[in-house]
């Protein structure tokens, strides 16, 4: 009997003791109510039914634990990854991805690219030392692809050249993009032949000229944007293209290796002496025709005039029928004479009405001209029609030609005579 009773003593001041150790933990105790219903298990049951409220009891103790060493630790982990940068997973938004988010598209292609902080040019070097062999120049305007970034030197590869530039000359990532918008101009590269360059963004605005593909066309930035138009320069005045047919891009240049430059110099120096020569025989020229000869080529600008682009393959079409095989001058110039009939007034008033008035332009009546259209105009026949119908005249107004075998006088152009 004595054995029992010091067994419940034992086991009601464990009891005391766990439910001091659980008000410790919880600040407020363990729920009253259990406690309540401890008493009554042990005055109803004896021994089992305090066993049964302490089971209770360390299970509602050790789940309670369970939880606050968990947060304890959540907490802990938490410190420890801001202390040395881990990003944290989960609700939080880290650093980098807001950065990233709020960095543009057009700035993101630009992170691995670098432009050359220069006045006139950067020496592309063959290893990372000042004494290595050059292999190329990087000029003012200059983009490149970042291959690898050190801290002195960085691995660049623009155009053909592979080699190592000076970091203190260079810029990269967005600060090369804005570089480039401050010192290289926005052009829009044409993508189909005969694009309408009009005054105004507007489909029934007068069309101003006509470019081919991949002509290249200054943007004018500072222009009121226009949905769906791009605002473009000629000469003086600003002009719009459909943005559907232009791609729009800063114009960077590429590096040049020392062989390229060298063949570009070389290329320089022959194209003036051509014109050199090319002024001498004008002159020779143009005293020969005082004594009523020939006359020489003498290219004027007139105003463009409004063509469709099938006004334009036409055109294109005939001058490749009347003067294929010679000088672009020369087609240039018999697509003049086409022009400058529709401007007089004397002829029909439009590019398709002077080509097909009857007894004028043999090609379009002997079917020759048809036969051009159908298998496709030459290049350099549309470049030709092209120039006409933007004003250039190598014939100084004339509305007819012969061949200058004739003797006839006039203004000659390649085998042609002007009048």
């Amino acid at each position: 009997m004595k054995a029992s009773k010091k067994v419940m003593e034992s086991v009601i001041v464990s009891g005391l003791a766990l439910t001091l150790a659980v008000t410790a933990v919880t600040g407020n105790g363990v729920n009253i109510a259990a406690k309540d219903a401890a008493d009554t298990q042990f005055v109803n049951n004896g021994i089992a039914g305090v066993a049964s409220a302490m089971n209770e009891y360390e299970l509602e103790s050790a789940d309670y634990l369970d939880r606050y060493i968990s947060v304890e630790k959540t907490n802990a982990a938490l410190v420890a990854a801001t202390a040395d940068g881990t990003v944290i997973s989960g609700n939080d938004t880290s650093e980098e991805t807001t950065e990233k988010e709020s960095v543009s598209e057009e700035e993101q292609e630009w992170q691995n690219k670098l432009m050359a902080k220069v006045d006139d040019f950067l020496y592309v070097r063959e290893k990372a030392d000042s004494d290595s062999e050059i292999v190329g120049k990087m000029y003012k305007g200059d983009r490149a692809v970042v291959k690898e970034a050190g801290d002195t030197w960085t691995k660049i590869e623009s155009g053909n050249v592979t080699g190592y530039v000076k970091n203190e000359y260079c810029v990269t990532g967005t600060d090369a993009l804005n570089y480039a918008k401050k010192h290289c101009d926005t052009v829009a590269k044409v993508s189909i032949d005969g694009l309408r360059i009009r005054k105004a963004p507007d489909t029934d605005a007068e069309v101003v000229k006509t470019v081919a593909s991949g002509e290249h066309m200054d943007v004018n930035t500072k222009a009121e944007e226009t949905d769906g138009w791009i605002a473009v320069k000629v000469g003086s005045d600003t002009c719009y293209v459909s943005d559907d047919y232009v791609t729009v891009t800063l114009d960077t240049g590429k590096a040049v290796t020392i062989g390229e430059e060298q063949a570009a110099i070389k290329a320089a120096e022959e194209k003036k002496a051509a014109e050199e020569a090319k002024k001498k025989a004008s002159v020779s020229t143009e005293k020969k025709s005082s004594s009523g000869q020939s006359a020489s080529s003498r290219t004027t600008q007139n105003a463009s005039i409004a063509a469709s682009a099938d006004e334009e393959t036409l055109l294109a079409a005939l001058v490749q029928c009347e003067a294929g095989g010679t000088s672009v001058q020369c087609m240039t110039a018999v697509g003049a004479v086409v022009v400058n009939r529709v401007r007089s007034g004397g002829f029909a008033n439009s590019i398709y009405g002077v080509i097909y008035q009857r007894g004028q332009f043999g090609p379009a009546s002997s079917g020759r001209l048809e036969a051009r259209l159908a298998s496709g105009v030459s290049a350099s026949a549309r470049q030709a029609a092209r120039a006409a119908l933007n004003g250039s005249d190598p014939t100084g107004g004339a509305k007819y030609f012969k061949l200058a075998s004739s003797g006839h006088a006039g203004t000659v152009v390649g085998p042609i005579v002007f009048y």
